[in-house]
């Protein structure tokens, strides 16, 4: 098995984030220690923004040419496309995905590549894989009386969905701005979630 890790967070592995990442995937490789993880931070200026040769070769009628970001672009479609289970440990900005995940997501959703655009709409190129998203998030979104919108897991499942990855699976640490107490308890919550996920499949 070949675990794709993808991780966005400006703190790097002191996240949140990145601890349930890890974790989720301490995981997977006890149900096969055999496994490899393929990391993949995008975090920062990791990768760059999608440039003018990107824009053009997403024109039905272009020419597809190597240069720019279009080789980057391959580079990472070619990695997803070749793991087995993919895990991404991503903070919560402003409601929705941070920026460095928003630019490999404009690398990997790509026309022609991991979907296609005809009179059905777009119909997605990639075969489905599991897919788990582990959210780190200052405030609560889920539950009783959330305190602030969540656009990050339905636009996750809909532009993952587009290109194929469907079987989504969420775990969050929540409240991490509230104090260490706050924390624990979010901690203690999703490592039992976690527990109660796993002993089951």
């Amino acid at each position: 098995m070949k675990i794709l890790h993808v991780t966005c967070s400006p703190r790097g592995q002191r996240s949140e984030s990145h601890r349930l990442s890890s974790n989720i995937i301490g995981f997977l490789l006890r149900s096969d220690p055999t496994a490899t993880v393929i990391n993949r931070v995008v975090s920062g200026d990791a990768i760059t923004q999608v440039d003018e040769h990107y824009a053009e070769s997403q024109q039905s009628s272009a020419d597809v040419t190597q240069e720019g970001s279009i080789a980057r672009s391959d580079e990472l479609i070619e990695e997803l496309q070749s793991a087995d289970v993919v895990v991404i440990g991503t903070p919560m900005h402003n409601f929705t995905v941070p920026a460095a995940l928003k630019v490999w997501i404009d690398h990997i959703a790509r026309v022609r590549r991991t979907f296609n655009v005809g009179a059905q709409g777009k119909t997605s190129l990639l075969r489905d894989r599991q897919v788990f998203v582990a959210v780190a998030s200052g405030g609560r979104f889920s539950g009783i009386n959330p305190r602030q919108p969540d656009f990050l897991t339905p636009y996750l499942k809909a532009v993952l969905g587009m290109i194929g990855l469907h079987a989504l699976t969420f775990f969050s640490v929540e409240g991490t701005a509230l104090g260490p107490e706050a924390v624990a308890e979010a901690r203690n919550k999703t490592d039992q979630a976690l527990h109660a996920y796993f002993s089951s499949v």
